[in-house]
């Protein structure tokens, strides 16, 4: 990987994705991560013994590497106060704010620069990550195997070739995490109306999520297959199916993800001032 790198915003994002990275080998002193506050980056300069500013310019000096880890509501300001010093260094740019594509991220840092936006999600934070990635023109084969490398250390990397597909990837991973949730959720309340406690129908939700995403990650099968296999004819898996079938439950989730996406697309216009 590219010999120093920069966090622009010291977040929890920010703070997983290195802990990440020393997790594989990657020196802490090649690492910076800059905040205006102070008690924002005490935490990762004390666990993680890197280098941090309150001076976003001085803190991408001599960067290979500036990943922008901050809200995307002031990302503009942001690019603005780096613009002369991101020229002159021309580092890769990691932009992971939602909803501002590459070009508005380059545009507002002056252009000609290699960008890679990438969607993280949650489970980043525990290092079962699900990134995708774009990269534009500028990017080269070097820069993108940086960025695979960086983004691995909070879990998987999936690159794609259109910009609009993040949008896609949005829906399948970076909001989908919430999708999970309101199942356990949904899944507890109906265990507790089966008379289970509340407490122990929420372990069991949830292990059996864990049990049931290690079997389909590490099986040659499809999950229509693992679903089947687990299907007994009449029995009570069955049922079970049925029922969500006949509720229309694919339907049910595909019109969310479609609504995860449009509005993800909306956001990027609202955000790039279009």
């Amino acid at each position: 990987m590219a010999t120093n790198i920069t966090f622009i915003g010291a977040g929890n994002m920010t703070g997983a994705i290195i802990g990440g990275l020393i997790d594989s080998g990657v020196s802490p002193a090649a690492i910076t991560a800059t905040s205006p506050s102070e008690s924002m980056l005490a935490p990762v300069k004390t666990r993680y013994g890197i280098t941090t500013h309150t001076d976003n310019q001085e803190a991408i000096s001599g960067a290979d590497i500036v990943v922008l880890a901050v809200k995307p509501q002031i990302m503009r300001d942001v690019c603005k106060e780096l613009r002369d010093s991101i020229q002159r260094e021309r580092p890769l740019v990691i932009s992971i704010a939602a909803g501002l594509d590459a070009d508005t991220i380059d545009g507002w840092l002056g252009g000609g620069l290699a960008v890679v936006r990438c969607m993280p999600n949650t489970p980043s934070l525990v290092g079962y990550g699900a990134s995708g990635l774009f990269a534009n023109a500028a990017v080269s084969e070097q820069q993108r195997q940086d960025a695979t490398q960086l983004m691995q250390a909070v879990g998987i990397v999936e690159w794609v070739e259109e910009e609009a597909l993040l949008d896609a990837v949005t829906a399948v991973s970076g909001s989908a995490p919430a999708y999970f949730f309101l199942m356990f959720e949904a899944m507890e309340e109906a265990g507790t109306r089966l008379g289970l406690p509340a407490d122990t129908a929420r372990r069991l939700a949830i292990q059996t999520a864990m049990g049931a995403a290690r079997m389909a990650a590490q099986s040659e099968s499809d999950p229509a297959t693992l679903k089947k296999n687990v299907m007994s004819p009449g029995g009570t898996t069955e049922r079970a199916i049925e029922h969500m079938e006949s509720a229309h439950l694919r339907d049910i989730i595909e019109d969310a993800m479609q609504a995860c996406a449009a509005r993800a697309q909306e956001m990027a216009k609202e955000l790039s001032g279009e």
